[in-house]
């Protein structure tokens, strides 16, 4: 589940800041989304835990439709497809359901994708009210950290993050409590108006269901 959690945070807050909007420096470069419009793309993950010399290494592609929500899919080493919507978090492995969790189940996950929601229609002060958000760089060249204000709640299983990027969000480091680290790298993004199809609108579909 940390995993899970891990992956869809670091999107979610990609996605919220290539959302953040021009009068938030140093970040005013960046694109935004609009309604009808879906980002794609494709992410590295590494996972840099204690008791291991290399980090544990994954691939894949995902998808952000604002309002539906965001599919990420593992392609190596694993096929695992997890998908967030407004309604919970849907995992499916090699094509089997795995995880069914309403958002109900989800406290944290549910707060942080509605405020997440908000960045993307331009409420970058939304998400203000979880983490204390320090701002470095500038337009072609910025940097975001993330502190959460109740560090010592304990449905914020995170210490740190740290975003950075330029027209789009190029890198997420997401710092745990107990020292262990997650880095994704964003490659191949592209924002467009070409709806979800096939496997992708299937399973936004799945996930509003929950």
């Amino acid at each position: 589940m940390t995993r899970v959690f891990v992956s869809i945070l670091a999107a979610m807050l990609m996605a919220s800041a290539v959302a953040a909007p021009a009068a938030e420096s140093p970040s005013s470069g960046m694109s935004t989304i609009v309604e009808g419009q879906v980002l794609r793309g494709r992410f590295v993950q590494e996972r840099f835990l204690k008791g291991f010399q290399a980090p544990l290494k994954s691939e894949g592609r995902f998808l952000l439709a604002p309002g539906r929500g965001l599919v990420w899919r593992a392609e190596t080493p694993f096929a695992v497809t997890t998908v967030m919507s407004p309604a919970g978090l849907l995992q499916e492995v090699r094509g089997t359901e795995t995880m069914r969790l309403p958002a109900g189940r989800l406290p944290f996950m549910s707060k942080l994708y509605t405020m997440l929601g908000g960045a993307l229609t331009g409420d970058w002060k939304a998400l203000e009210s979880a983490f204390a958000v320090t701002r470095e760089g500038d337009a072609k060249a910025w940097r975001l950290i993330l502190t959460p204000l109740k560090a010592e709640d304990p449905t914020t299983p995170i210490r740190e993050i740290r975003v950075k990027g330029g027209r789009f969000v190029e890198e997420v480091e997401v710092v745990k409590p107990d020292g262990d680290r997650d880095r994704l790298v964003f490659l191949d993004q592209s924002l467009g108006t070409e709806p979800p199809a096939g496997e992708d609108a299937q399973s936004l579909s799945a996930a509003g269901r929950l």
